[in-house]
Formats: structure tokens, C-alpha cells, sequence
């Protein structure tokens, strides 16, 4: 693999000169972009044409990273020449949560084929549910595929993101990237660092995503008892609370929900993912130590058995809400994944409104909120 990462700012430009000469159709370019490039796609449309024969994906951000660091409003770009893996593009627009699962069916039905190893996945951060939309692509693809991903994001404002169709942003759209071939190396990790906290709560009335009762009461006049002052705040600063959910029973996992989107006439929560209804939900809150220390062992997973490996591509999905609660010490969640990568490593994330990766080794991928994920592509 040839690998070049690099770096635009609107008011410097590029920081080094476009890598036109590793253009071919085994070539990915892979950008993050703020989400004033939606309305501004100069930079997008000059990476479509210095690469026309490779494929581009991308979308917008709650903060791009690059290297050890973490920007807004710029572009964060990763353009790897891979030797030995085919590359192909998926892209379908999506009509809402309702069609979240078809969305994911109609990505595979493009991307099947033989010797299909890994999917990287950028959705709409706003109108999917992210549960069925993986498990749309999970079910119709064979077994063994790894998926990892993020939802696009847009910054704490929850208004507008989009992903690369070409090089046009597009919002209420979902795009991929396949990689075929025996040779290409895949390692993945995701953690958390979050701490339950409060009394556990059942789900009483939901709807795929939407949540409308905890315990037999409107669900958005109870987490606002939860965050008192900072209810003003909604639905921005859930992001500091985010809750817990497990299906009843010992021994069910439990992922973490973020809000996206609150509803005053229903007393309502839409979340990233879905929330069963007869779950169990708990709200939860952070230590900013245990978080850079969780970003540290999702590296870790991501890179067992990658420390021979002369190039490596890392990919870095991680939540807006971590980067909420970290602030000035985001670099160091950053930072804390690097020190894990194989030493000639090119390094590039956005922060998102949710994370695509499985959640152990070789288990199923799901969305996961206020998790680091750690995608990493190498080859033999």
C-alpha cells in the first residue's frame, strides 16, 4: 500500500500538493470534511478531478481528524494506493428511519461479490436509524465481512450533513466502499469509558429509534428533570448524558444511545439507534481519563498483529459527545490511539453521531454512540 495523508484549511489551502501520480482504480480517497463544505465543495470538486479513475467517499463532521490532531473547518483526506485490493463505490439515497433497512439492503446488493472482505460505511447522520441499516447490509452479506463506519455529523447543532455523491455533497444519502481481495489485512476495536449512574428504567413505549415512556412517563419530561438547567440546552447537551440500553436478562450487552432529535408535542427522544421497547435504560456519564484511556484500547484491538506492517491506513470514528465532555484534552484521545499504530501509520477520523464497527473481535457490527472505533486496512 502507498499511503499520503493531507490537509486543507480555507484559509491556507492544501498543506502539501495533491498526490495526482497514486490516481488509479485501486485508489481510495477518503475525506472528512466540516459542514460548511456542503454549501463551499470547491475543495471536494479540485480532490474529484486530480483523482478521477479512484474512489471517493467521505462526509461531514463534528471535527476532523488528522494525525495526533483534531480540526474544524477543514478537510482531513487519506489517499491509499492499495497493490493487491479492488475497490468498489455503493451509494443509495435513504427516505427516513422507516427506510433505514432497505437502505442497507440495497448497499449490499451493490457491493456482493466475490472475495468481499471489508465495508466502510458513511451515512446521513440525521434521517437513519443506525441499527437497521446495519443490519440491512449484515444480513445480505455473507458472513465474515467486516463492516465499520460512522453517521456524518454536524458539529452540537443537529441541522444538516451530507455525504459525497462524487464529489457533490448530498444529504438523505448512505455511501460505501468495498474492498475485495485475500491479501488485504482488516483489524478493528471500539470502546467507551462511560459510567452508569441513576436508576435503571424500562422502556415502556417506543418506536424503532423514537422513544416516547420511561417507566409509564413521557421520556422527554423525565430526562429534562435529569438535566435541569442544561434542559435549555436540548438537544445539544444530551450529549453530555447519554443513556444505556440492554434487553432484559442477565448477560444481554448494552449499548450506548445518543439523542438526536427531541419532539415537545410528543415528549419525545429520537435516538441514533433503536431502543427496544421492554429494554432497560439507564443514563450514563464520563471521566475524561477513562475516555482517553478507552480510545487507548480500541487502538489496541484494532492493531494486534500490526506491528510488522510498513503502511497501515487508521481510521478514527469517535463521538461528538466525547469530544463535548473532553474539550482542550480531545488531542489527547487522538494522540492515545497513535501510540498503538505501526510506526509509518497514515491517520485520519471525523467525530460523528454515531460508530459503525463490531464490538468485540470477531462478533456482528453494530451502531454504537459515545464510542472510539479504531478501522485499520493494511495488506500483505
Amino acid at each position: 500500500m502507498n499511503l499520503q495523508t493531507l490537509t486543507f484549511r480555507t484559509a491556507d489551502g492544501w498543506n502539501t500538493p495533491l498526490p495526482t501520480a497514486m490516481d488509479s482504480e485501486q485508489t481510495l480517497v477518503l475525506v472528512f470534511g466540516a459542514p460548511e463544505f456542503g454549501s463551499d465543495p470547491a475543495p471536494l470538486q479540485a480532490l474529484a478531478e486530480a483523482f478521477p479513475r479512484s474512489v471517493l467517499v467521505g462526509c461531514s463532521t463534528s471535527g476532523e481528524i488528522a494525525g495526533t490532531q483534531v480540526h474544524d473547518a477543514s478537510l482531513s483526506v487519506a489517499v491509499a494506493r492499495f497493490g493487491h485490493t479492488r475497490l468498489r463505490r455503493a451509494l443509495t439515497p435513504v427516505a427516513g428511519a422507516d427506510d433505514s433497512f432497505d437502505a442497507g439492503t440495497r448497499l449490499a446488493e451493490q457491493l456482493a461479490g466475490p472475495g468481499l472482505r471489508a465495508v466502510f460505511l458513511l451515512s446521513d447522520g440525521l434521517c437513519v436509524n443506525g441499527t437497521p441499516l446495519v443490519d440491512g447490509l449484515t444480513r445480505h452479506l455473507p458472513s465474515g465481512v467486516s463492516i465499520t463506519g460512522g453517521l456524518a455529523g454536524d458539529g452540537s447543532r443537529f441541522g444538516h450533513t451530507w455525504v459525497l455523491d462524487g464529489a457533490r455533497p448530498a444529504a438523505n444519502c448512505i455511501c460505501a466502499v468495498g474492498l475485495y481481495g485475500e491479501r488485504l489485512r482488516i483489524g478493528h476495536g471500539c470502546d467507551g469509558g462511560w459510567s452508569d449512574f441513576g436508576p435503571e428504567r424500562r422502556i415502556t413505549r417506543s418506536e424503532g429509534n423514537v422513544l416516547f415512556e420511561l417507566d409509564g412517563k413521557p421520556a422527554l419530561d423525565l430526562y429534562k428533570s435529569y438535566l435541569g438547567e442544561r434542559a435549555a440546552g436540548l438537544p445539544g447537551t444530551a450529549l453530555l448524558f447519554p443513556l444505556s440500553v440492554r434487553r432484559e436478562g442477565d448477560g444481554q450487552d448494552t449499548l450506548v444511545r445518543t439523542i438526536l432529535g427531541i419532539d415537545e408535542a410528543q415528549q419525545s427522544l429520537t435516538f441514533a439507534g433503536d431502543m427496544p421497547q421492554g429494554g432497560i435504560a439507564r443514563l450514563m456519564r464520563a471521566n475524561t481519563d477513562k475516555l482517553i484511556g478507552s480510545a487507548g484500547q480500541a487502538a489496541r484491538q484494532a492493531t494486534v498483529g500490526a506491528s510488522e506492517v510498513d503502511d497501515a491506513l487508521l481510521i478514527s470514528v469517535s463521538c461528538v459527545g466525547r469530544r463535548l465532555v473532553l474539550g482542550e484534552r480531545t488531542d489527547e484521545e487522538v494522540e492515545t490511539v497513535l501510540d498503538s499504530a505501526p510506526q509509518r501509520a497514515g491517520h485520519v477520523g471525523f467525530y460523528s453521531y454515531g460508530e459503525i464497527s463490531p464490538a468485540v473481535a470477531g462478533g456482528a457490527s453494530e451502531l454504537h454512540n459515545q464510542t472510539m472505533t479504531v478501522t485499520v486496512y493494511s495488506e500483505d
